[in-house]
């Protein structure tokens, strides 16, 4: 069982939390913690595998419950999927630069926590089964920095396009509901309105969003976007 450690300051967040990886096979919720404090001493008392953790704590951010447990822990540190509302790309690189394995944007269901969590236990199965002996080849190399990727994504983005930046305008328009405008996009991730745009165009050539027209009663037709 992959002992899972849930971090997040709101209680009832970290209650549907808990309750949802619970229900994914393979792993087991070992503990709840509002705050940086908590979290550092949960780890050091639980030593979990994995942290589901928050950005927006209300004694700092999780950003520093990873820094904390890099100088003190470093590689006996638990790995790390960030579960956020935090879409600024700044948060995203920090994380990214911290060693966490995934960032997933709030409000999310069941279903894209699942895929996560499953992702990261096939890491650990290849990686357990790895033949320390054998060199291994470039394709199982990619494969094990792939596997916690969501399948939704590109493994490499095109030319002059962030893999960061792309996920935060696909969570985005995920968590929109319903279709949206590039402004609309723009605004919720704080990119310029011709960035979102250019990456919206992207994840319609990737077949990853759809685009619609919307006609009014004069002018063009407004673009609007949507996942498929």
């Amino acid at each position: 069982m992959i002992r899972t450690l849930v971090v997040d300051d709101d209680f009832r967040v970290s209650a549907i939390h808990s309750a949802y990886a619970a229900r994914v096979p393979g792993f087991e919720v070992v503990g709840q913690a509002g705050s940086v404090a908590a979290a550092v001493d949960a780890v050091r008392e639980l030593r979990p595998d994995l942290l589901l953790l928050d950005v927006y704590l209300p004694d700092g951010s999780g950003l520093e419950v990873l820094r904390r447990l890099l100088a003190e822990l470093d590689g006996d540190r638990p790995d790390t999927l960030m579960i956020t509302a935090a879409r600024d790309v700044a948060s995203v690189r920090s994380a990214m630069q911290l060693g966490a394995t995934g960032y997933l944007v709030k409000p999310f269901g069941f279903a894209a926590l699942e895929e996560r969590l499953a992702a990261y236990r096939e890491l650990r199965e290849r990686v357990a089964a790895l033949d320390p002996v054998a060199e291994n080849g470039q394709a199982e190399v990619d494969a094990l920095f792939s596997a916690t990727r969501p399948t939704a994504l590109p493994a490499v983005p095109a030319k002059g396009h962030s893999a960061p930046t792309l996920s935060l305008v696909l969570a985005a328009v995920r968590a929109g509901g319903r279709d949206l405008s590039a402004a609309q996009v723009a605004e919720q991730t704080g990119v310029s309105r011709a960035t979102a745009q250019r990456y919206l165009s992207y994840l319609v050539r990737e077949g990853l969003a759809r685009l619609e027209l919307r006609y009014g009663t004069t002018g063009r037709p407004e673009h609007r976007y949507r996942v498929t």
